[in-house]
């Protein structure tokens, strides 16, 4: 099998302008960057009202380090219902430039399930990333300058700013970090740390404003610290807000680029789910609604993870109506890592494993069935896969009365997802949709997280310190009771200890912190031993990437 890359180049991609008129978009409202993708300039005009598409999100079971492939089956998908002659858009996230040069490499799909241009989408691609950086670390940079020129007794106390810096890299010496030492020139000196971009609260903002007017309120309602008297202080107090939507007023504009087959692709903001919420702004998918008759959105990871917050936070915005359906991504070798298989030996057949690792699978479509959402498994294949293993996890899913299809567009393009796009019509005609979220708005946060923890991990019980329920208690004093929790944990399991594989029952889910995103409307809650500042692993994606010397970029998976 050539390579994603020697793939590519066998496509000619079509002008940006065509992609557009794909979707009645005409050329005046395209900002272009080159040839192949571009901004789209056009007011939001979305209403609940008008007609609109059929939305579909694809979700997964816990994946394997590596991840299964559900960006690759989101690509797929739409192409196969395009084939189809259904008038059908993508809206994915933009990757992050920590995993590309990380672990998991780029986010753009592999094989013949690709968007493109695929080397620009995964490094800088139309600057929205660094937009977020930027109006992130402005606002920073106005925390410490206020701090420098009130200093003691002044609006914040500079020993509870709860606001840091970003970086779109991993980078684990930044997690904890010392700033304003060396002088009084320097500032105050005080304790802070770094976070990826990706778990920034200005990219939920982004993500979740439905316009230029949500946006600057979002950004002037993020919590930046306490006073002396231990009040909560706003971005707004610090008049930081309009200089941050200046930075952001280009970004907050939908991304359009396409796939290898000429599927249109709204590919637009970029939260991580373990940490953030996980989806692609709302206005691209506001977008994709009104100018397609099905659109294919991913949310991160497993369904407990982006599943649960696309729901219980994204759909509680009113900005985008619940999916339709949804798609749940399984593969063969992450049923066998989950029934004990090192990695190293998950190319190998072994059915006995396959069936201990199924409980985990099992779960997750448990957890689509509490929402109340007609879904496909998809079991995306794998070359290594036997015919055997393939058969064996239809019949497993069979006898737990899910529809199941296989998926080979990494190996075949929408020809190889024909299956999955005709069981995922017939869910979308047959079966009874009956949606609802995971906890009222009413319900107390302490009762939010318990219910997640229960109902969708599986856990027994939560714990947390006494400091840590407080602190949550005092955010419902000041009046932020109402709002969604998200819960920040491992990706590798159902439960907050990445070891623990499978199915885990009996166990208490430990909540090590929690913070207020009063900005993104939503509680943070940390689980575990989760990390907003991902680290590189011993072998970076990055050692594999270069650069000819024709300028052509190599080794970015």
């Amino acid at each position: 099998m050539p390579s994603d890359w020697e793939i590519a180049k066998k496509f000619r991609l079509k002008p940006i302008e065509e992609i557009a008129a794909k979707l009645d978009i005409s050329e005046d409202e395209l900002e272009k960057f080159g040839k192949y993708k571009a901004k789209i300039n056009r007011k939001d005009s979305y209403s609940p009202d008008r007609k609109r598409g059929k939305l579909v999100m694809v979700t997964a079971m816990s994946p394997t380090p590596a991840g299964e492939g559900k960006t690759l089956t989101s690509i797929g998908l739409s192409d196969a219902l395009n084939k189809l002659g259904k008038k059908t858009a993508a809206a994915l996230r933009e990757p992050s430039l920590g995993p590309v040069f990380g672990m998991k490499g780029g986010a753009t799909g592999g094989g013949y399930a690709q968007v493109m241009p695929r080397e620009e989408i995964n490094l800088h691609f139309t600057g929205d990333m660094h937009a977020v950086t930027a109006a992130h670390n402005l606002l920073s940079a106005m925390v410490d300058n206020r701090l420098h020129f009130d200093g003691p007794g002044g609006l914040l106390d500079c020993r509870r700013v709860t606001w840091k810096r970003v970086l779109d890299m991993d980078d684990r010496v930044l997690r904890e970090i010392v700033v304003g030492i060396g002088g009084p020139l320097r500032g105050i000196a005080r304790e802070t740390g770094v976070d990826i971009t990706a778990a920034s609260e200005v990219m939920a903002i982004l993500c979740l404003s439905r316009d230029l007017t949500d946006l600057k309120e979002r950004l002037g309602n993020i919590l930046i610290g306490y006073s002396p008297e231990k009040k909560p202080v706003f971005a707004s107090q610090i008049k930081a807000q309009g200089a941050m939507a200046a930075l952001l007023k280009a970004s907050l504009k939908p991304n359009l680029a396409q796939t290898l087959e000429g599927t249109p692709a709204f590919i637009h903001g970029g939260p991580f789910a373990n940490i953030a919420h996980g989806t692609n702004a709302v206005i691209a998918t506001r977008m994709a609604l009104q100018q397609a008759d099905y659109v294919i959105t991913e949310s991160g990871f497993g369904s407990d993870l982006g599943a649960e917050k696309f729901f219980d936070i994204v759909v509680r915005t009113g900005h985008i109506p619940p999916p339709d359906a949804c798609v749940m991504v399984a593969t063969v070798r992450a049923l066998k890592y989950h029934g004990g298989v090192k990695r190293k030996e998950l190319n190998e057949e072994n059915i006995q494993a396959l069936e201990k690792g199924f409980p985990n699978l099992q779960k997750h479509m448990e957890n689509m069935k509490y929402f109340g959402i007609p879904f496909v498994v998809a079991v995306n294949r794998f070359s290594s896969d036997t015919e055997t293993e393939i058969a064996l996890v239809k019949k497993l899913c069979n006898s737990e009365h899910a529809r199941v299809a296989e998926s080979n567009v990494w190996a075949k393009g929408s020809e190889g997802g024909q299956e999955l796009a005709q069981e995922l019509l017939k869910a979308l005609a047959e079966d009874k949709h009956d949606f609802h979220f995971t906890y009222p708005s009413e319900m107390p946060l302490l009762e939010k997280i318990e219910t997640v923890a229960k109902n969708i991990y599986g856990a027994s019980a939560v714990a947390m310190e006494g400091k840590i329920r407080r602190k949550i208690r005092r955010m419902e004093k000041a009046g932020f009771a109402k709002l969604p929790v998200c819960i920040a944990k491992t990706q590798y399991s159902l439960s907050d200890d990445a070891e623990l594989l499978g199915r885990p029952q009996d166990y208490t889910l430990i909540v090590t912190d929690a913070s207020l995103s009063s900005g993104a409307g939503f509680v943070v809650v940390l689980c575990g031993d989760i990390m907003t500042m991902p680290g590189l692993p011993k072998h970076p994606s990055a050692e594999n990437i270069d650069v000819t010397e024709d300028g052509e970029i190599t080794g970015l998976s």
